[in-house]
């Protein structure tokens, strides 16, 4: 399988349909599974720390969630054919788990709105079995949470604890787990409870989704600083090349 490296990232170069076919063949096939949905930031954060970056690298797929890894590919002339947000990867993966009766856990995200996921779930895919939820406010350390999750034997397990604690937390759950496909989805649950709006179709289909997110959300403003210094890295990568 092709991979794409964009600032020493590994970026699996599959289709959405691609991702799942492939995802779901291993659950079937109760082969654990580490996915990664990186966007810019994640790929900043990961060139700043090392263990990281490391941890990254054990991870059976990662996807181009963010327009700006997209835009860095085609830079670097390795074009990563599409991007796969991971909010949309999340909702094709119930829908197919919600086909084969799959066994689902959701973790992270405040008391209130993994409850109400966890409900619109169940009312979405009715043939879902959700084996468990709990929020996010637990400590790194506490190993009855990972206990808990692995006796409610599941098939799937979305975790949104936000980077880098939910790459963590799954690097360490796969350690001791006999099977799952788990997957960080940082604030999907916020979408998925309906506490917070998607971005309308015409954001998505324009790759304008940050900014209808920033226009809702004017904090996130120093977050978006990561998206011209991402740039500016790949651009220094691309001058080495041509210097060599």
């Amino acid at each position: 399988m092709k991979k794409i490296d964009i600032l020493g990232i590994p970026f699996d170069n599959l289709t959405k349909k691609q991702f799942v076919t492939e995802i779901m063949n291993n659950s079937d096939a109760n082969k654990k599974t580490f996915i990664v949905t990186a966007n810019p930031e994640i790929v900043m954060y990961a060139k700043e720390n090392t263990s990281y970056s490391c941890l990254l690298h054990e991870a059976d797929y990662i996807t181009a969630d963010g327009i700006g890894v997209i835009k860095a590919s085609h830079m670097l002339n390795t074009p990563i054919i599409e991007r796969v947000a991971g909010f949309d990867l999340m909702i094709s993966l119930l829908e197919e788990a919600n086909k084969k009766n799959k066994r689902v856990y959701f973790l992270g995200a405040k008391k209130e709105v993994v409850k109400l996921a966890t409900e619109n779930v169940a009312t979405n895919y009715p043939n879902i079995i959700i084996c468990g939820f709990h929020d996010g406010y637990f400590g790194a350390n506490d190993s009855t949470i990972m206990e808990s999750v692995q006796a409610s034997n599941p098939d799937f397990i979305f975790v949104a604890l936000g980077f880098p604690r939910q790459e963590e937390w799954i690097h360490t759950y796969l350690k001791t787990a006999s099977k799952g496909i788990l997957m960080g989805v940082g604030g999907s649950f916020d979408v998925l409870s309906g506490k917070v709006k998607r971005a309308p179709k015409i954001f998505q289909n324009l790759h304008l989704e940050w900014l209808y997110r920033l226009l809702k959300q004017p904090t996130r403003f120093v977050r978006m600083l990561v998206l011209p210094k991402f740039l500016l890295e790949v651009k220094k990568v691309i001058k080495e090349k041509k210097v060599k």
